[in-house]
């Protein structure tokens, strides 16, 4: 049986469509409607569950002002099927969390804040995650 997951370049091109779309404040249902779509297409291209051919890639591009290649950023080599995301946990769970609206306020106060502070937010958010690691065990 064919494995049904999304591809992950799929899933990184539409969750990059759903990063620009959140930093612009646009919901899905408004992307939907300058595209001819509904707002369950536009999900499902945001998970990535369904390809986007390359006009429609264009016209998504258009929309939310910016080129078609900036949602290939972050993927690396190969040709064809051989191109593949760098795989490092670390890089999916950064391209998870600032395609969230928590990730997008933080990334636009985070440089109003001196380097100090920013430090000191750093030290604090990890002393908080280990302790919550700590009461989960």
């Amino acid at each position: 049986m064919a494995d049904k997951s999304p591809d992950p370049i799929d899933r990184h091109v539409g969750s990059r469509i759903r990063m620009r779309r959140i930093m612009l404040g646009m919901s899905q249902e408004t992307l939907g409607e300058a595209l001819g779509l509904t707002f369950q297409q536009v999900q499902k291209y945001e998970k990535g569950t369904n390809r986007i051919g390359a006009s429609r890639l264009w016209q998504i591009a258009e929309t939310l002002g910016i080129p078609v290649e900036s949602f290939y950023e972050g993927l690396q080599g190969g040709s064809g099927a051989a191109a593949s995301l760098s795989d490092s946990a670390e890089h999916a769970f950064m391209s998870e969390f600032i395609a969230t609206s928590d990730g997008i306020a933080l990334a636009r106060a985070w440089p109003q804040l001196g380097s100090k502070l920013r430090r000191s937010l750093v030290d604090l958010v990890e002393q908080i995650a280990e302790r919550e690691k700590g009461s989960r065990r």
